[in-house]
């Protein structure tokens, strides 16, 4: 059955492909307008607006630059007939607890949408950057799921039970992990703990089986592992263009001032950071040390196919000799 077909004259039907496309082309030139503000960075993502606003305790004035920004956004969108959600709109501060208050007094209207922790594409991030929030709900739903799952167990085979796990469990400890670096040993541990249950769920192993031998049978690279190989590939990728310029600007080739082995090696100089809790373990900090650690046929990769099968090859080496 076919629906009558009708004249479309402007738009286009909600769902189509074209309509992200042309939502982009159309608010193209607000990206324009907000590059005139210096001290305020942006980023869309479909109908969203993230503006970004840096600075130390004595340059609190660039608040004033931030509201003057979001007051030309407002401007812009009502002038080409669109409107801001005020709703939806949410501030984050990110500060040493003691400094939020005063940051907020400085903040005008935006000061009532301040909020402890706020999502964004679908990661909690908080005041102090830890994302403990984002753990606990992580492992929170999976545990919820494993449960569900489990009362299923009898009714599934074990190749769809291996599916429904990966659906339900893998794929949330999978997503955007390169972010779990932040996390100390405790929540990496609790986040173990919850690919440890549910391989002993696929495999029906008594809890009180050692899970090393378990995880090696499935091929399941284990937790720490499986956010190294994200932030590795998330690197070749930005060193082959794969990736927003905005990433892979955060990494640099090594250039030795004079002629070393080491020139020709596909390295990457290492950052001096202020912070082991923060600097070290940013993208930046983390990404060339443990590429710099990778051997060089694996820096020399044509493909990032065959870049992933080798690298999951070595580490899933290193995680079980």
């Amino acid at each position: 059955m076919l629906s009558d077909t009708a004249p479309l004259l402007h738009g286009v039907p909600q769902g189509s492909v074209l309509g992200p496309l042309l939502f982009l082309m159309y608010i193209y030139p607000l990206g324009k307008l907000l590059n005139n503000f210096k001290n305020v960075s942006y980023h869309f993502y479909a109908d969203d607006i993230q503006l970004y606003c840096s600075f130390n305790d004595t340059e609190l004035h660039k608040l004033t630059e931030l509201l003057d920004c979001l007051a030309c956004v407002k401007s812009w969108l009502t002038s080409n007939s669109l409107q801001l959600n005020s709703e939806k709109t949410e501030t984050l501060i990110v500060a040493p607890e003691n400094k939020i208050p005063i940051i907020s007094r400085h903040l005008g209207s935006l000061s009532s949408s301040v909020q402890p922790c706020i999502r964004n594409l679908g990661v909690w991030f908080d005041q102090s950057m830890s994302l403990d929030h984002h753990s606990s709900l992580l492992i929170r739903n999976c545990f919820y799921h494993l449960r569900n799952i489990a009362k299923l167990r009898a009714f599934l085979s074990n190749s769809v039970l291996e599916m429904v796990i990966h659906a339900f469990i893998s794929s949330r400890l999978d997503y955007c992990n390169s972010l779990f670096t932040c996390f100390n040993k405790s929540v990496l541990n609790r986040l173990q703990l919850v690919q440890n249950t549910a391989a002993r769920l696929l495999t029906g192993s008594d809890k009180r089986a050692h899970i090393t031998p378990i995880l090696s049978s499935l091929h399941w690279l284990p937790i720490k592992w499986r956010i190294d190989f994200k932030i590795l590939v998330l690197t070749y990728r930005a060193l082959n263009g794969q990736t927003p310029k905005y990433l892979s600007d955060l990494l640099c080739p090594y250039a030795s001032s004079r002629a070393l082995r080491s020139s020709d090696q596909n390295l990457l100089k290492i950052f001096k950071t202020k912070y082991k809790t923060r600097g070290d373990r940013s993208f930046q900090g983390i990404a060339p040390r443990l590429w710099n650690a990778l051997p060089l046929s694996l820096r020399v990769a044509d493909t990032v196919d065959f870049f992933k099968s080798q690298l999951k090859t070595l580490l899933f080496k290193n995680a079980f000799s």
